[in-house]
């Protein structure tokens, strides 16, 4: 399998500004960094800003075309927290799977997880996952969806199922 290209988007408006450091997005790039075969292709900051949000988004997926994009952070119910709101528009297909087990998971660990209210799907052949902000919630979510996201990337590849069978035949 070719190498797992992934984009990690911190929206935080105090992280964005400097005040404190983006620990939850190191977090992510700690755990991608430590699966072989991946790598981190892009990493930013942005404020709880739609309009950033979505150009990264964008971009990541359409120009880049980034397997996988980990956003961290505005998925609770705070005024600015609108990362999902962001995000759906740009899916073409969602993957309300990831986004149920990521809850009932994170329900195992704390009740606040039924707060969490981030996306998952589909653009393009890009996995977009939205997490929550706190490194702890990122590293469970990580070892929640460790085993899946290898054979999630490749069927979006085409290089498992179906196409990857029609392929062989061919």
């Amino acid at each position: 399998m070719r190498p797992i290209r992934v984009g990690i988007l911190t929206v935080s408006d105090r992280a964005a500004q400097g005040i404190y450091p983006d620990e939850s997005g190191a977090a992510l790039r700690e755990w991608v960094q430590a699966q072989p075969g991946w790598t981190v292709a892009q990493y930013a900051v942005v404020p709880d800003d739609p309009q950033a949000i979505r150009q990264a988004l964008q971009a990541w997926c359409d120009a880049e075309g980034l397997d996988l994009i980990l956003t961290t952070g505005g998925t609770g119910f705070g005024p600015r927290d609108l990362t999902p709101e962001a995000t759906r528009p740009l899916l073409e297909r969602e993957a309300p799977g990831i986004a149920e087990a990521l809850r009932f998971y994170s329900l195992q660990h704390t009740p606040f997880a039924m707060l969490s209210r981030g996306v998952a799907g589909i653009r393009g052949r890009t996995l977009i996952i939205n997490l929550p902000g706190s490194p702890r919630a990122v590293r469970e979510s990580m070892a929640l969806l460790a085993p899946v996201l290898p054979h999630a990337i490749a069927l979006l590849r085409g290089e498992s199922g179906p196409a990857a069978e029609h392929r062989q035949r061919a």
